[in-house]
Parts: structure tokens; sequence; C-alpha cells
């Protein structure tokens, strides 16, 4: 099983958007835990589910506050958001059609997805929003 483990490395010092990251790893936490505890297909299509939408909403959070305080990097944070989100939606795809079971290559996949973004382009973000606020 992976567990997230959220502390001040994730931290974007931004405090809307590290609420938002909170409930990302603690939905993700529950998906690993479910998918090691052999849970119902149905509740792991539910968790995955609800992290993906969080996650698009969370996605659309972060843009709004890119448009308001005219982040340059808007472009390319942006174009990382949708492919970030094509990956996953292959993922619960392939979940759906093929196999019903989500493998821990799959939950390493998506620990990945979701600490590599808030360290790569979340930090940047980050950096530039605590001065433009």
């Amino acid at each position: 099983m992976k567990n997230l483990v959220w502390d001040e490395s994730l931290s974007v010092e931004v405090d809307e958007i590290d609420e938002d990251h909170r409930r990302l790893v603690d939905l993700f936490n529950i998906l690993s835990h479910s998918v090691t505890d052999g849970d119902a297909d149905d509740y792991i299509d539910a968790v995955l589910e609800e992290l993906i939408s969080c996650t698009i909403w969370h996605f659309r959070h972060e843009e709004r506050l890119m448009i308001k305080h005219q982040y340059a990097g808007l472009g390319e944070h942006k174009a990382e958001h949708q492919a970030l989100i094509d990956s996953v939606r292959d993922l619960q795809k392939t979940f759906h059609q093929v196999n019903k079971l989500l493998t821990s290559d799959d939950i390493e996949f998506l620990a990945n997805w979701l600490t590599e973004h808030i360290l790569g382009q979340d930090m940047k973000l980050g950096f530039y929003l605590m001065r433009a606020m």
C-alpha cells in the first residue's frame, strides 16, 4: 500500500492551494487503502471518480488564480493539467473496460502524478502567487 504524507515539502505556501492538495492527498490515500484492502470495485470506482472530480475542480481553481494574477506560465501549466486529466481518465477507462482492477503500478502512477505536479509546476505557481496576492 502506498501512503502519501502531507508535510511542508508539499506546501506551495498558498493556503487555498495547499488545502486543495491536502484533500487530494487524503483521497489518494483512501484509494490506495481501498485497493490494498480489496474493497468492492464499485467503491474503488467511486473513490477514483471523486479523486478525478476533485482534481478537475482544483485545476480550475488554480487556473482562475493564474488568470486573476496574470501568471505568465498559464499556458504551460494548463496544458500539463489537461495531460494529467487525460492520463488518469485513460487509467479509469482501463479500470472500467479491461479488468476492473487497479494494480500497485496504477497506485504508484497516481502517487507520482500527484506529487510530481505539486513539486514541479505548482511550486513555481506558489512562488509567483506569494508575491502577487
